[in-house]
């Protein structure tokens, strides 16, 4: 139990994965660090319930393995990463077709007949293209240390859903044999070209980019409607957890990209693996949950449990709102609500480790998978896991819906599966509507700081990059030899209104 005089160098309040990452950049600095939760355990946002023997996610949000921060983050080298099968699977016309992921032998030769078929593909406009591909066995998964390189696979093997954002305008004339070129490339020796010029594309020239709505952009690029509402809808709903396509085009640029140069993937185990990875390496002593903070100072902290806690530095690393409450005057963001549900059947269907995704939009589920194929620790024997994820707001018959939907989707019958759980999240994920500030200050003033998915991009990646920052911000505080606790400059028009 903390006593009412305790002191420490810094106090993080949230043991979300910013807050908990943070902390160990402290702590391996040498500065003395104390993270208050108010919950009962760890992890915020990334939690996951038990429920005989099966792990069922909250709100599930899809990784990458090409995030840098996974690798560069201290605490995660035991994080062991579970990728689903390449590419994805999407459903059109009652069929499967696989896209995004190396079909046979892989390599451009592959990717371009994948374009070639969903150009040709039969009506409605929405079908895609059908790509004939075993599903490869999931190969042995290295700690997440091994994905530290966003060019960590070799670039046949890279997604080429980023052409439509930087492919230009189609050629004058069509390759002979080709009924339509819509990523305007002609040649397979053009398409390989391509796909290793966009995965190596550098950021900062994808934040370059004029910014738009994604939906707007998708359409103002000149791309084809077919390629567009067949597959990048689907695909940036499911990647942004954002149905109308409302979010910045550069934070959709970010996400094709990070498909581009990884594989999608789940942590072993649950969600909730991740920050409690990160707190068991903490020194001991250093989290402590059920402590509510009700007000913060640049040099304080006041609890409702231990009183006032004395300190040289304090950053507030909740979720948006909650920050705005210690904090008033920061900026809370709008929200995409996200409900997860969870099944099971004793015969899973026959999709294997492919998220799968609905190109006809014909009911509420934006993507399902059999999660216990991806990762086989979430179910216990003899049983399949299957998680579906309906993106906006909350709705009574959600649970009958979905199971018509999935039935469709699977093309098995779903009535006599079991619901494990409904987890509805009404403030699932920070939006990233333009015009979107990817790095809003961390640093208020000298020894108040803020971190967290609202001040980046509002992925894992955003929550650890965030940390690395506030951490940087006060550990440079600390080691100036200024004093403490007094104001910065006052910020221009454009930072004020950022923050």
């Amino acid at each position: 139990m903390l006593e009412p005089a305790y002191q420490v160098d810094v106090v993080v309040v949230g043991a979300g994965v910013a807050g908990l990452s943070a902390a160990h950049r402290l702590t391996s600095a040498g500065v003395t660090t104390a993270v208050l939760e108010a919950a009962p355990l760890v992890g915020g946002r990334m939690s996951t319930e038990k429920v005989d023997g099966f792990r069922l996610d909250r709100i599930g949000q899809l990784l990458f393995t090409s995030y840098p921060q996974l690798g560069h983050s201290p605490g995660l080298d035991a994080l062991v990463l579970r990728p689903f099968a390449p590419g994805v699977l999407l459903h059109s016309d009652g069929r499967h077709h696989r896209a995004g992921g190396p079909a046979g032998g892989g390599g451009a030769r592959s990717a371009l007949h994948a374009v070639r078929a969903f150009a040709s593909a039969p009506r409605p406009p929405a079908a895609l293209p059908k790509v004939r591909a075993r599903v490869r066995a999931l190969r042995p998964v290295p700690p997440a240390a091994a994905y530290g390189a966003p060019d960590a696979l070799a670039p046949e093997e890279r997604f080429a859903a980023e052409l439509p954002f930087d492919a230009g305008p189609p050629p004058e004339r069509a390759v002979p044999g080709d009924r339509a070129q819509p990523f305007g490339i002609g040649t397979p020796l053009r398409l390989r070209a391509a796909l290793s010029r966009i995965a190596t594309t550098p950021v900062e020239r994808l934040l370059a980019r004029p910014e738009l709505p994604a939906g707007q952009a998708l359409a103002a690029r000149g791309l084809p409607a077919r390629t567009v509402d067949g597959f990048l809808r689907p695909l940036l709903a499911a990647l942004l957890c954002d149905p109308d396509l409302t979010t910045s085009s550069r934070c959709a640029d970010l996400a094709l990209r990070a498909f581009a140069s990884g594989r999608l993937c789940l942590p072993e185990g649950g969600a909730d693996v991740l920050p409690e990875l990160l707190a068991a390496s903490l020194p001991a002593g250093t989290v402590h949950t059920g402590v509510r903070v009700t007000s913060v100072a640049t040099n304080a902290v006041t609890t409702a449990e231990h009183g006032v806690i004395r300190c040289r530095a304090v950053l507030v690393a909740t979720g948006a709102r909650s920050a705005a409450e210690l904090l008033p005057g920061l900026r809370v963001p709008d929200f995409h609500p996200v409900t997860v549900v969870h099944h099971t059947t004793d015969e899973p269907p026959a999709t294997g480790g492919h998220l799968l995704l609905d190109s006809e939009r014909g009911g509420p589920v934006a993507h399902t998978a059999v999660i216990s194929a991806v990762d086989p620790s979430r179910a216990p024997a003899g049983r399949a896991l299957v998680s579906s994820t309906v993106l906006g707001p909350d709705r009574a018959d959600v649970d009958d819906a979905v199971r018509r939907h999935l039935a469709r989707l699977y093309a098995v019958p779903t009535a006599r599966w079991e619901t494990l759980a409904v987890h509805h999240t009404a403030e699932a994920v920070p939006a990233m509507r333009p015009p979107h500030d990817l790095r809003r200050p961390v640093r208020l003033l000298a020894g108040l700081y803020v971190c967290g998915d609202h001040r980046d991009t509002s992925t894992l990646q955003g929550a650890l990059h965030s940390a690395r920052r506030a951490a940087a911000a006060i550990l440079g505080d600390l080691g100036t030899g200024r004093p403490m606790h007094t104001s910065d400059p006052v910020p221009t028009t454009s930072r004020a209104a950022a923050a």
